[in-house]
């Protein structure tokens, strides 16, 4: 018996250096394929404040190298690196997002050279030096996907804001009428709502109107200031069940053993201090603006689908203690290059 769980004990080990391992290959793989221009548009330092910027709607100040920018080798590149940090239906989802442009150019009735909606408009920035012994950071982003992640000795450390959204939320027309890619997001959301009683949905409901946007939308700092809606501890447990399935769709937006460390600090911080609220339509369907929110002290996570006649998604996850990697990482960052450059003067 010994002997076996000091083999499952080495195994985990293993994956989780592979795992970590490689993330530093696939971001060492995808600089090493970019030509000197595009090292200059994609590399910056680990501490410049652009590290920072969340957009998750079209602009047209981004920093890093855009997708339609690189070679079918980069683009694979790229993609293998988001599979270091997500899981494989999450990879999944941000294909169909970028996708989801071509859509939306046709239902705005675009020109063919109008490029504002474009799968190419997706940029991959990496910040700092990858590898075993540095802090460092990366972000995919465009329009309705900004993923942020930081690593440190040769780990995942933090991997949010992490923003997915879809418009149109469900395809009225066309071939893929009917595609809906956040629709797991949609339809928990709802079984939870409607897992409670008339008086329970006394506290869960905090607004009959929905706000126009996520109430976090792109502030460095994700910040409620007053927690309302219903406690874990006053849910049954059918309630407390579907509860937490939610919590889990969006925490394993990541790889395994990220999210199993994030649900780790949710647990540490409390499940008691989890708290599930609602505001707007408590029907489903277009036209009926809703939202919900997850929060305690180390997470929030936010629902949207008001914008365009209800039918325009926006969900986010912040992690209230690591958001772009924690103000103790960069403080780390920062001494640690310091000592760099005194020892290299020395």
């Amino acid at each position: 018996m010994k002997r076996i769980i000091l083999f499952i004990a080495a195994l985990f080990i293993f994956i989780h250096k592979g795992k970590c391992q490689d993330l530093i290959t696939a971001a060492g793989k995808f600089i090493n394929l970019l030509d000197s221009a595009q090292k200059v548009r994609a590399l910056y330092p680990f501490d410049v404040d652009d590290r920072y910027n969340f957009y998750y709607f079209p602009v047209d100040t981004r920093k890093g190298i855009p997708m339609d920018q690189l070679n079918e080798a980069q683009k694979q590149a790229a993609i293998d690196l988001l599979k270091t940090s997500l899981s494989d239906e999450t990879v999944k989802k941000v294909n169909e997002i970028m996708a989801h442009e071509i859509i939306l150019k046709a239902l705005e009735s675009r020109k063919p050279e109008d490029h504002f909606r474009d799968p190419g408009k997706y940029y991959l920035t990496i910040f700092g030096i990858p590898s075993n012994k540095t802090i460092w950071g990366w972000r995919f982003d465009g329009h309705h996907v900004c993923l942020n992640f930081s690593a440190r000795e040769k780990k995942l450390v933090a991997g949010t804001p992490g923003f997915l959204g879809a418009n149109p939320a469900v395809v009225q027309e066309g071939s893929q009428k009917g595609k809906e890619i956040l629709k797991d997001e949609r339809e928990m959301g709802f079984a939870l709502l409607n897992a409670f009683s008339p008086e329970e949905l006394k506290k869960v409901i905090i607004n009959k109107t929905a706000p126009g946007e996520i109430i976090t939308r792109n502030d460095r700092k994700a910040m409620i200031d007053h927690p309302e809606g219903i406690r874990y501890n006053e849910m049954t447990s059918a309630q407390q069940e579907i509860f937490l399935k939610l919590i889990n769709l969006y925490i394993h937006r990541f790889t395994k053993l990220f999210a199993d460390d994030m649900l780790k600090e949710i647990q540490k911080a409390g499940l008691e201090n989890l708290r599930f609220a609602w505001a707007g339509f408590t029907e489903a369907g277009i036209g009926k603006p809703h939202y919900y929110r997850i929060q305690g002290p180390t997470l929030l996570i936010e629902y949207d689908n008001t914008q365009n006649n209800a039918n325009h998604v926006h969900t986010v996850v912040r992690d209230l203690e690591h958001d772009f990697g924690g103000d103790a990482l960069l403080e780390h960052y920062k001494s640690k290059h310091l000592d760099n450059i005194r020892t290299a003067k020395n």
